[in-house]
């Protein structure tokens, strides 16, 4: 018998016997993905950090290089490790299945903290569990169970309190129950959940700003107006309490067909940039590293998941808007070639920065996580 059917035939026993529940996996296979369509500005270059993650969506990278990814249809949630520093995973452990739409992860002091739905789950001691996952801790249970924009990302603010959109239970709709379109926050023991933005119709991204500590935010605008409008929002909330619009107000200045005879639009704080109608905004994150040019310090990066009901695709990219302040002047590509002639081959969801500076972009259509670098 040939060694390397003798060592595999050893390895699958040891596997066997040792009662391992989560056994690691390998992810990694030379990519058949056009990685070659992707327009980048001159010196980036993109390749597979990983593939074969079904809907791959949110992404947490812990500070010892475990990247979490969270589903929405698959219900999964897996950890990647890039044993051997080669910036492509090595190896994938599925955390958790069957759950409910888990999108948002996020991961404070060992714990993974998963947004379903209607719950908050912790994972704790995680990273020493990575190949037999604890049961989780649900730390809340109390978000309303609509399926509608019932996906959720989920992140630690600077106050260290987790905060918890909940979009629009439908397109276009006043709520009696006023945690709808809104921003949440609660304790990482999930006490204390209290309403801290309202008027969004569905954020799937937001962070912090790296000096002022300010949210901003991603908001998908309302479908079936027409092609063109409205234009989904990038908006900035300096401050608790503020209101956004929805459903009386759209992309800062256009009244609701429906609701618009409600409230003004002068009421309600106008987004920061008006991004592209339909384009679907998700993922956000300040770029703070060095890797890439000085130029691209302090923006804001932008994956755009593309849209669906447009008569002519747009999005499926990822953006850039420079900001001198709070104001955005500049609104441009940064990777774009998703959409080619029309046809779709992946969407980008979600992004992360590396230690070493470089662009990690989730991509749930293609099922795949690629590295977008800077090489001098």
């Amino acid at each position: 018998m040939r060694l390397s059917v003798i060592l595999f035939l050893f390895s699958f026993f040891l596997i066997s016997t040792c009662g391992r529940v989560n056994p690691p996996v390998k992810v990694f296979e030379p990519s058949d993905l056009p990685l070659g369509k992707i327009r980048l500005p001159q010196g980036f270059k993109i390749e597979v950090f990983a593939e074969g993650l079904k809907n791959a969506r949110s992404l947490e990278l812990s500070p010892n290089g475990t990247l979490f990814v969270g589903t929405r249809g698959e219900g999964k949630v897996y950890a990647l490790k890039d044993e051997d520093g080669d910036f492509r995973a090595d190896t994938t452990y599925t955390i958790a299945k069957g759950l409910k739409m888990p999108n948002g992860v996020a991961f404070r002091d060992g714990d993974l903290y998963v947004a379903e739905v209607s719950r908050i789950l912790r994972f704790e001691n995680i990273e020493a569990n990575l190949a037999t996952p604890p049961e989780p801790v649900v730390i809340f249970d109390n978000y309303p169970t609509e399926t509608h924009h019932g996906w959720k990302f989920i992140s630690f603010g600077p106050d260290g309190k987790l905060y918890v959109p909940v979009g629009a239970p439908c397109n276009i709709c006043e709520s009696d129950d006023e945690v709808f379109a809104s921003i949440t926050r609660l304790n990482p023991d999930g006490t204390g959940m209290e309403i801290v933005q309202r008027g969004i119709r569905n954020t799937v991204g937001f962070t912090w700003h790296p000096q002022t500590g300010e949210l901003w935010f991603t908001d998908n605008g309302r479908d079936w107006l027409n092609d063109d409008e409205p234009a989904c929002e990038l908006n900035h909330a300096p401050q608790d309490g503020m209101h956004f619009g929805y459903p009386y107000c759209h992309q800062g200045d256009l009244p609701d067909p429906e609701f618009g005879d409600k409230r003004s639009c002068d009421e309600f704080t106008p987004p920061a940039q008006k991004l592209g109608p339909h384009v679907a905004p998700l993922g956000v994150e300040f770029y703070t590293s060095q890797q890439f040019p000085e130029e691209y310090q302090g923006r804001l990066f932008i994956a755009e998941h593309g849209s669906w009901n447009r008569s002519k695709k747009i999005g499926y990219r990822i953006m850039m808007v420079k900001l001198e302040g709070n104001r955005a002047v500049s609104y441009e590509p940064f990777a774009e070639g998703w959409l080619d002639k029309g046809d779709v081959w992946g969407r980008p969801v979600d992004l992360e920065f590396l230690p070493d500076g470089s662009m990690l972009v989730s991509d749930d259509f293609a099922d795949a996580i690629y590295r977008i670098y800077y090489e001098r």
